[in-house]
């Protein structure tokens, strides 16, 4: 079986370096002219699968927007991993779970298990109860050949007071995240299981990414502000790990299909000439 770091490259290599996020909110199926209910998250989804499934090397489906309709919207989630799996796409779904004991081996069972409809290749989680809180799911899909992303370094300004907290033996506790991720990915070829989330605009920090031998996610380019450009001075040498994210700027050239596909393609050339 291969390990998810494997196929990750594989994908990369061959559809390009670029993840492209459903957050289908509110304002945006309104912007595609599509009702706040499940008739519209059913459209919306439909066309995201038509435009991007067999072109894009990793879809990121935001659960919490799906969750809001309730069954009917996780019904809809269900069958939209089916088919971008199905079309050769990698699912990240980013549901940022964290918790701990049998509650963080449940969430593990629904995400990465084979036998569950929610199946992904990979999922976001939190690190903020200890990084050895989410061994659950780090044992589920190293057996399964999937992939942990946990947040590092975000965005939001929220973020900063936790993750550049300093603890008693100097490092921040992003960068004893960091650390703990690359000592469990030491040694994978070509890349390890586990990845970070480390977002495009949060510019310098002096936080060590070297030795994390994993994918580097990061999501805020686009509308968000950041552009490919900017990756270089957030990651260093590190830009090689680096899977950038979109979400927005794809999503708003929607609903036309052939919009869709052209904004997609823009953002894989761009991020091509940005990690070299």
């Amino acid at each position: 079986m291969e390990t998810f770091g494997q196929r990750l490259t594989d994908a990369v290599a061959k559809r390009g370096p670029l993840c492209v996020g459903i957050d289908p909110h509110a304002a945006l199926l309104g912007r595609w002219g599509l009702t706040d209910d499940v008739a519209g998250l059913e459209r919306f989804a439909r066309t995201v699968v038509d435009a991007l499934a067999d072109r894009v090397a990793v879809v990121k489906p935001q659960s919490a927007f799906f969750e809001r309709f309730g069954s009917r919207g996780i019904g809809i989630l269900e069958s939209t991993i089916r088919q971008l799996r199905e079309a050769g796409a990698l699912v990240l779904l980013d549901v940022k779970r964290g918790d701990i004991g049998s509650t963080m081996a449940a969430y593990a069972s629904a995400y990465l298990d084979p036998s569950s409809s929610l199946r992904a290749d990979a999922i976001t989680v939190s690190p903020y109860l200890g990084v050895g809180s989410l061994q659950p799911a780090f044992d589920l899909a190293a057996a399964n050949g999937a992939g942990v992303f946990a947040l590092a370094l975000t965005s939001n300004p929220e973020g900063a007071s936790v993750q550049h907290a300093v603890a008693s033996d100097g490092r921040t506790v992003a960068q004893t995240v960091i650390d703990e991720i690359s000592q469990l990915n030491k040694g994978a070829q070509p890349l390890g299981y586990l990845g970070l989330v480390v977002g495009a605009t949060i510019g310098r920090t002096g936080h060590d990414l070297s030795r994390v031998n994993g994918p580097l996610l990061a999501p805020g380019l686009g509308a968000q502000g950041a552009t490919p450009s900017d990756l270089r001075s957030v990651f260093g040498e590190s830009l090689r790990n680096v899977l950038p994210s979109y979400s927005r700027e794809v999503l708003n050239a929607g609903p036309s299909v052939a919009a869709l596909r052209a904004a997609a393609d823009r953002a894989v050339d761009e991020c091509r000439t940005a990690l070299g």
